[in-house]
């Protein structure tokens, strides 16, 4: 018999309804998700740009890869601090200086006179995306069923990839007819946009914590020793951030290379690499969702079968990819070829919403968006920075086409953290239902006493 495992939300009275109805909960969906959209093309607006800032300022593949890396570094710096602030006081305030902040940043590169100074801005950029996709999936997942979650993170995050989308495609135009420096100017407006109108959305209640986990959660330091503990309490959390970060490793290389590597290994002009690039990115979106849909699928008998079909689609996509990169111009038409790339492309996406909706499974509500930022640190840091300036450092040393074809291996690292993650993922959702549950008798009991005190 399938077990129920969903994990319960203190304060709220049906976990399988809505937190203030669907009216609320949709628009708030709807604005995360489209700033969710924003983030990820000012995010990815450079990459398409890659090969103008190679004419322009002679710079090597390493320092490319590091104009990605910046943001993904300051974005796992600061995920955790500005979560902890969330949990503790607005979500809906934090997302709202999020926005402006990072659209900002977007902006003034367009200013920017030297790598040194695209470097900082892009870094800017970071910092003010750092901690939306946890404290966003946080505030989505607590304001939804919690039988939606695992699909609606995969909805969530998938949305990444159409942004990333419009921001290869939309880099790569603007460019050819008005200059790179347009580019970032142009993305970056509407941002400023959509964190004005968030503001309305509807904040969930901040969850009240037992004393420990409110000492916990004072400062960052502190924090810092309680994720620590975490970690080693849950080490499903611990397997998951990890295989999630070297699936990352994956995703990010292709989508920041893939339109360098259309233009110098097939010929194209910057501006159709740049399209040719946005439509595999394109497939990765929908991957996201159809093999989001899947995982929960396969955890509706045992919870465990999420992270076995995990693995298995991890080592499905490496198995397409390497030889989509490996293979000889010869071999292959650019046609051939492409389609080949959009099809591990659909595939390598697999984990981005499960690992979300499993980190938050064995988490403790009071600091879902706390914990979803240590996931966040993991996939940043090990992921999307290190997947851009690994790739960048072998192309240097091999050529572009050598240093695609390898960098899927990352897959396999991949598969075998979600088989560990396995074995201990049951007993750690349970573990944490049955903590929130004493909480909650015990804070019943609490105000039955007070209620009897003359």
């Amino acid at each position: 018999m399938a077990m129920d495992l969903q994990m319960a939300d203190p304060g709220r009275p049906d976990p399988d309804g809505y937190l203030f109805g669907r009216g609320p909960a949709w628009f708030a969906l709807i604005m995360t998700v489209a700033l969710m959209m924003v983030d990820y093309i000012d995010r990815q607006v450079i990459v398409s740009l890659f090969p103008h800032l190679k004419q322009a300022w002679g710079l090597s593949d390493k320092q490319l890869g590091s104009l990605v890396s910046a943001v993904s570094i300051t974005v796992a710096v600061g995920a955790m601090p500005i979560a902890l602030w969330a949990d503790r006081h607005s979500r809906v305030k934090s997302i709202f200086l999020m926005a402006m902040l990072w659209s900002l940043a977007c902006i003034s590169c367009m200013f920017t006179r030297s790598y040194g100074q695209l470097l900082a801005a892009r870094a800017v950029v970071g910092a003010g995306e750092a901690g939306y996709g946890s404290v966003g999936s946080a505030l989505i997942a607590s304001h939804f069923p919690a039988r939606m979650r695992g699909t609606l993170m995969a909805v969530f995050f998938s949305v990444g990839s159409l942004g990333s989308v419009l921001g290869v495609m939309l880099g790569g135009v603007i460019a050819s007819h008005w200059g790179w420096q347009a580019a970032f100017g142009v993305v970056g407006v509407p941002g400023l946009a959509l964190s004005l109108l968030y503001i309305f959305v509807r904040d969930y209640r901040t969850v009240q914590l037992t004393p420990r986990l409110d000492r916990a959660t004072q400062t960052p330091a502190s924090m810092a020793r309680a994720i620590a503990a975490a970690l080693a309490r849950s080490p499903t959390m611990l397997w998951v951030s990890l295989g999630g970060s070297a699936q990352v490793v994956v995703l990010s290389t292709v989508w920041a290379w893939l339109p360098s590597y259309l233009n110098r290994a097939q010929g194209l002009a910057p501006a159709q690499a740049a399209i040719n690039a946005a439509l595999v990115v394109l497939c990765g979106a929908a991957g996201a969702v159809l093999t989001g849909a899947l995982v929960d699928r396969a955890g509706r008998r045992r919870q465990r079968g999420k992270l076995l079909v995990l693995a298995l689609l991890c080592l499905l996509s490496m198995a397409v990819l390497i030889p989509a990169f490996a293979a000889p111009g010869r071999a292959l038409s650019h046609h051939q070829q492409l389609a080949w790339i959009a099809a591990g492309g659909l595939l390598m996406t697999c984990s981005t919403g499960p690992v979300v909706a499993i980190v938050i499974d064995v988490i403790h509500p009071g600091i879902r968006a706390t914990g979803s930022a240590v996931l966040a640190f993991f996939l940043n840091l090990f992921g999307l920075a290190a997947g851009p300036f690994i790739a960048g450092m072998l192309s240097d040393a091999w050529t572009l086409p050598r240093a695609m074809a390898a960098m899927p291996a990352f897959s396999i690292l991949a598969a075998l953290c979600f088989l560990v993650a396995a074995r201990s993922y049951e007993a750690d959702v349970q573990r944490i239902r049955d903590q929130v549950q004493a909480e909650e008798a015990a804070g019943a009991c609490n105000t039955s006493l007070r209620g009897q005190t003359p």
